[in-house]
């Protein structure tokens, strides 16, 4: 079930120009903020971070830029970068009161409620009666279990003004955090009767009639109208299913999972949910297909496991149902019943001796225990270990205890394993206006640089690749074009790719009556790698550097080819899988491709080395070997690779990014979410997407 969210956390913030004055620097400072400002408006909050980073670096002792990328960075739900950002802007200006909302909201979002009170005092001493400080304050001090203080806070909201809706939904939270039941229905009434556009205070009172008053056909009333109010939240589908359920409506509980799948394809609870359902209802196929699902995107879901194992042996999958029950096993050696079953699955696929074994492990079990009815049921251990966990967070108001390693790993890869099939379309049709973050896009680390003569537009992350050796060899004119790096592969025209199919007949004719140069070979490689030929960009590279064995880029284009030639190689397998699986020599053929693969990148990280050795300040070079790190496993390596990237240029924002993704295969949340939102900040969009999908 959907958690339901404090209230009040949206900020509304009147952007107005602040009363400090601005003075000019070479750019024109108060025109960038404007333009910003002017962004934010219009909720491009990605360009108005690029304006305020602007006026930040050309003014850094300013508050307003700082405020505003805060608003902005809060916008996408970057909470870490948006606190960061207001405190700031009070380091410089400590009379700004809508910064301490924002740094408030931003720890209140991340679970500081001690903090967020602290910011939304400071910001009443400037301005006692502010509606929205008061009321964040209220739900931060009932989070804290500070009921007076909360109680206090929302009596003075009120006596300002007694027709404050979101003032008497406070006060219900804080009624069902007392567990008065009764009291928080009285409120949420008053709060609706005064307002029926909060969907939060029908979820809140649904959840009453439903879980207190067993009231199915009220509660479902109201969920009813939460839908009419925010119908693109896929939560609300899957709370509605769940009274269908209890009312008999198994077709519309059906369809209400279908359509909350339909919002987020992601979402564990409505798969798990519909194959339970499905189950019940006989379409076991199915059913297994919701539970693979969710076991693929979280392995350790052990109630998901038990009922596909219970429904590989309805639907007579032995192998399948021996492998489910292995794994619960593991877990739980004591289980009669589940070597009863794995034994009897077993036999029907003729495995008698495995079989024999098994039910002679049941029957110990049972000689141990005195009995001869299986009494212990791992699926009752598991819900009412779920159950207590649901209290206890009940109990804590919404503080959740702090994530384990193993949690955020298993999230992390999670979001790997989304099929992206039916994004969420932001407001405008340029995906990158508006709330980029709800854009569900498919997690993928940032691309190696290659050498290329075609410079990408990017208008966000306007970084500059650039490394001396580029500079020398483009000041010399010795190539067709100026060299320079881009960020994966450069996709050419069919006139751009004939151009290069010309130069590569030039470099010929030359090569073959010229004295040969390192620098004919190098051109005429980069023009081979550029039509994707690898194999003879890599022989072009060796030719020049036997001629010239301190020429740095032609490590790197020869790194370039061996990647190419690894991605080559993952392509071909990946067409090949499907009619492999089943010959005879698919296990012998996968051992080989594995060992070409490891091969392959050991050849490109020792290009890239040797590239590091004539040129320690190659920064392009460091970050391309984290992301060899990367595809080898290494995880720990990568993060070094790409903090060395970080450290020669503090603005490689795929270095941010990568670095935060590998953070998060580890299970270290607080630096992955901290390199995430400075990779944001930098320009790259996917980090706030990852930001809302890794928050609890």
């Amino acid at each position: 079930m959907k958690r339901i969210r404090t209230i009040c956390c949206r900020l509304t913030l009147l952007l107005v120009l602040l009363a400090a004055g601005v003075a000019h620097a070479q750019i024109n400072t108060e025109q960038v903020v404007k333009i910003g400002r002017n962004a934010l408006y219009f909720e491009d909050y990605i360009l108005a971070i690029q304006y305020f980073n602007q006026a930040i670096k050309a003014k850094p002792f300013l508050a307003e830029p700082y405020f505003y990328r805060s608003v902005a960075k809060i916008s996408l739900e970057d909470y870490r970068g948006a606190e960061q950002d207001a405190g700031m802007a009070i380091e410089r200006n400590p009379f700004i009161v809508d910064a301490y909302q924002v740094r408030g909201v931003s720890r209140q979002n991340l679970g500081d409620f001690k903090g967020a009170v602290e910011d939304y005092d400071a910001g009443l001493n400037l301005m006692p009666e502010d509606k929205n400080l008061l009321i964040n304050r209220a739900v931060c001090e009932t989070a804290l279990k500070n009921y007076d203080e909360a109680q206090q806070t929302f009596d003075r909201l009120l006596s300002i003004d007694h027709r404050n809706d979101r003032a008497y939904i406070g006060l219900a939270q804080m009624n069902l955090a007392r567990k008065d039941t009764t009291a928080a229905l009285e409120n949420l009434n008053r709060g609706i009767a005064l307002s029926k556009n909060n969907a939060s205070a029908f979820v809140m009172r649904s959840e009453i009639y439903t879980r207190s008053l067993h009231d199915f056909e009220r509660g479902l009333a109201d969920m009813d109208s939460a839908i009419l109010l925010e119908p693109r939240y896929a939560g609300y589908f899957i709370n509605r299913a769940f009274m269908k359920y209890n009312l008999d409506d198994y077709f519309g509980a059906m369809a209400d999972y279908d359509y909350a799948i339909g919002l987020d394809p992601a979402s564990q609870e409505a798969h798990f949910n519909r194959g339970l359902l499905r189950a019940e209802v006989g379409d076991n196929n199915k059913a297994i297909s919701d539970f693979d699902f969710v076991l693929k995107s979280n392995p350790s879901n052990f109630m998901a496991l038990y009922n596909r194992a219970l429904l590989h042996m309805r639907t007579r999958q032995f192998r399948e149902a021996v492998n489910d029950f292995t794994a619960i096993l593991k877990k739980y050696p004591d289980f009669e019943a589940g070597y009863m079953a794995r034994g009897e699955a077993k036999r029907r696929m003729g495995d008698n001796k495995g079989s024999e074994a098994d039910m002679e492990k049941a029957m110990a079990i049972f000689r141990r225990n005195k009995t001869h009815v299986s009494s212990f049921n791992p699926a009752e251990i598991e819900a009412t270990a779920a159950i207590k966990k649901a209290e206890q967070r009940a109990l804590n108001a919404g503080q959740d205890e702090p994530e384990s390693a193993e949690e955020i790993i298993n999230r992390f890869n999670t979001l790997l394993t989304v099929n992206d099939s039916e994004p969420v379309k932001p407001e405008y049709a340029n995906r990158q206006r508006g709330h980029v973050q709800n854009d569900n896009i498919e997690v993928e680390p940032m691309p190696m640089f290659s050498l290329s003569y075609y410079a990408q537009d990017d208008k966000y992350n306007i970084g500059s690749r650039y490394i001396r050796e580029i500079g020398d060899i483009n000041d010399l004119k010795l190539l067709p074009g100026n060299l320079t790096l881009v960020a994966g592969e450069s996709q050419l025209s069919a006139e751009e790719i004939q151009l290069h199919f010309g130069s590569i007949e030039y470099y010929n004719s030359l090569l073959g009556s010229a004295k040969p140069r390192s620098i004919d070979y190098f051109a005429r490689g980069l023009d081979y790698l550029l039509v994707k030929n690898p194999d003879a960009a890599i022989c072009d590279a060796d030719a020049a550097l036997a001629l010239s064995p301190q020429f740095m880029l032609a490590y790197m284009l020869r790194a370039d080819a061996h990647y190419m030639q690894y991605l080559m190689a993952q392509a071909n397998d990946e067409k090949g899988n499907e009619l492999a699986d089943g010959a005879p020599d698919a296990k012998s053929h996968a051992m080989l491709r594995q060992r070409q693969d490891v091969t392959t990148l050991d050849l490109v990280m020792s290009d890239l080395d040797q590239a590091i050795k004539l040129s320690p300040k190659n920064v392009y070079a460091h970050y391309n070997k984290g992301n060899v790190y990367m595809l080898q496993g290494d995880f720990t390596s990568a993060i070094s690779s790409y903090t060395n990237a970080i450290q020669l240029k503090s603005d490689l924002a795929e270095a941010y990014y990568n670095r935060g993704l590998m953070y998060l295969r580890l299970g270290n949340k607080t630096l992955g979410v901290a390199d995430l939102s400075k990779a944001g900040e930098l320009g790259v969009l996917p980090s706030y997407n990852v930001l809302k999908r890794m928050n609890r």
